[in-house]
């Protein structure tokens, strides 16, 4: 297969090697911040198949896109995604291919997940009290979540759990998430809140001051400059860690002259940026008789080529984005 090589935006120097697919905009959580009930879903003849995936990753990974991150809605609920994984890893050049879940399937699946090659996996996971995960979610399911983030673990997977800080919430839980890496090879990482969809109305915490919380109470913790995985987050660990803590701050800590990534929707919509309603459509190309490699590698081109130079999460006058989270994928 002809490889290209990664390329970059026009004028910016970053190198975009990472696609982020989600596969379903349906979940089996509601929580308050993404997907409450009432969000309307998408058609199933408007969702790309999984063959219809798969070329498009064909196609990418000869433009130098060898990552990809198998996401939703929660991406579980789609029958066959352990066999989508391993599709898409099957592709001569595919250097990874990871998901993320919120767990609650995750125990379920997890050996036809690790026989389909996934290298790694994110589970989100705001917090470690039942009461306030049916209060953020609406289920009763953290003990589901638990299990199958132990589960994970002792396959020998890479596991992150991703944790969104929530004003009069879970703020009082950072603690007990730090403390998770002291024992387990697992890292934390902190989110901001994304001003998408529902995540306006909700008061998010910074980065900043999670990390100035963690430092009062662990003066020794350090900066670890390993490399974790393809994402943007900046980790420490505490001494004797076997895990890290990282914090996500696409508000407080903006890194768009980093940014390595693309995003495919469930309906095959390509998105430069979360911030802006801009898209390029390939399921169109792809649903075109006789639509060609090269065809569906000229979407992913001026996807790429339309990233604009960054984000503006911080001026929400400026953002142009109005769909929920789990229509664009998380």
């Amino acid at each position: 297969m002809k490889n290209e090589g990664s390329f970059d935006t026009t004028g910016f120097g970053r190198e975009i090697d990472y696609m982020r697919i989600s596969v379903t905009d349906r979940c089996n959580l509601r929580c308050r911040y993404c997907m409450p009930d009432g969000v309307p879903l998408t058609s199933m003849e408007k969702i790309l198949t999984f063959e219809e995936i798969k070329l498009v990753c064909q196609a990418a990974v000869s433009l130098g896109i060898t990552r990809f991150k198998i996401t939703g809605g929660e991406p579980l609920v789609r029958l066959g995604c352990p066999q989508l994984a391993g599709m898409i890893k099957a592709i001569p050049g595919t250097e990874q291919v990871t998901l993320t879940t919120n767990g609650i399937l995750l125990e379920r699946y997890l050996g036809e997940l690790a026989e389909n090659g996934l290298d790694a996996v994110n589970i989100s996971l705001d917090t470690m009290k039942r009461s306030v995960y049916e209060q953020i979610t609406g289920y009763d399911g953290l003990e589901a979540v638990k299990s199958g983030i132990e589960a994970a673990v002792e396959t020998g997977m890479k596991v992150k759990i991703n944790c969104v800080p929530q004003s009069g919430v879970n703020d009082d839980e950072w603690e007990d998430f730090v403390c998770l890496t002291k024992d387990s090879r697992v890292d934390v990482r902190f989110i901001e809140m994304m001003p998408i969809g529902y995540g306006k109305k909700c008061a998010g915490m910074s980065g900043d001051e999670i990390l100035r919380r963690i430092r009062e109470k662990y003066p020794d913790i350090e900066k670890d400059d390993s490399v974790h995985g393809n994402g943007p987050a900046v980790y420490y660990r505490l001494p004797g860690a076997k895990g890290s803590v990282g914090f996500i701050s696409a508000i407080h800590g903006k890194f768009c002259g980093s940014c390595n990534r693309i995003r495919m929707t469930a309906e095959g919509e390509l998105k430069p940026c979360l911030c802006y309603n801009d898209s390029v459509d390939i399921r169109e190309a792809l649903r075109t008789p006789g639509c060609s490699e090269e065809q569906i590698r000229e979407q992913i081109r001026k996807a790429v080529l339309g990233k604009p130079q960054m984000h503006c999460f911080e001026r929400a006058d400026q953002m142009s984005e109005e769909r929920k989270m789990s229509q664009i994928g998380g």
